[in-house]
């Protein structure tokens, strides 16, 4: 504002009470709105478990799968068998079992034979360089990981490997990595190759027998569901 003498002056009103109430009512349409996205979150869960009631047992068995394979942790009568490695067989319940019954002895398979053929590999390439003297052993293990690697890597890009045993490749890696490199520092070397094999066998065998006998989902009854499920909306599509 201007007065009679030309002096621009100001009149500031302070905004406290009015500031406060705008925050509050920020903070209120924050909570309802991430309340009724909650909601919709929850009930559009709820529709996909009364739809298929196959996905929610899956989770079932997937929780039932782990609580018992990590009684090899919790109880020291098991954990004494299988040692620190009991860890393994749990990371194999979680990264094997699938939703078809199919996929899982699929992954299964591939993870034992990837492991097994690992280690046994593991275990030569170490007697090898032990045999070799202190100087050429740390030489052998890494030249023998750098052409190992290499080559299963190489292998992964074949269509038939990459269509069938891929998922065993890469545990081939991992697992031939891991023995090979721990079996510099650790003087007991079969054992540590034994109980990770064992633990993998545990895994991968709780997991099949879980996924075939609760509530069993195969891969074709699946696709059949899919199939007429389609034929259903495709129907009602062309009768409206």
């Amino acid at each position: 504002m201007t007065n009679d003498k030309g002096v621009e002056w100001r009149i500031k009103v302070e905004d406290g009470p009015w500031k406060r109430a705008g925050i509050s009512c920020s903070m209120w349409t924050f909570i309802t709105s991430f309340y009724f996205k909650l909601c919709k979150f929850v009930k559009k869960a709820w529709d996909i478990g009364v739809n298929d009631p196959r996905k929610f047992i899956h989770c079932v068995k997937v929780g039932l799968a782990l609580a018992v394979v990590s009684l090899f942790y919790y109880l020291k009568p098991l954990y004494d068998g299988v040692g620190k490695n009991a860890m393994w067989a749990v990371m194999t319940v979680i990264v094997v079992f699938e939703y078809t019954a199919g996929a899982t002895i699929y992954k299964s398979i591939n993870r034992i034979c990837g492991t097994t053929l690992a280690g046994l590999l593991a275990l030569g390439v170490q007697w090898v360089a032990s045999r070799a003297g202190a100087e050429w052993e740390p030489v052998i293990v890494g030249a023998s990981l750098f052409l190992l690697a290499s080559a299963v890597t190489f292998s992964r890009f074949i269509p038939t490997i990459k269509a069938r045993f891929d998922y065993g490749a890469l545990i081939f890696i991992l697992t031939f990595s891991l023995v090979s490199v721990s079996g510099y520092r650790i003087d007991e070397l079969f054992t540590l190759a034994n109980q990770r094999i064992s633990t993998i066998i545990i895994g991968t065998s709780l997991c099949i027998i879980v996924s075939t006998t609760i509530r069993p989902v195969w891969a074709g009854q699946e696709l059949y569901v899919l199939v007429t499920g389609n034929l259903d909306k495709l129907a009602d599509s062309l009768e409206g």
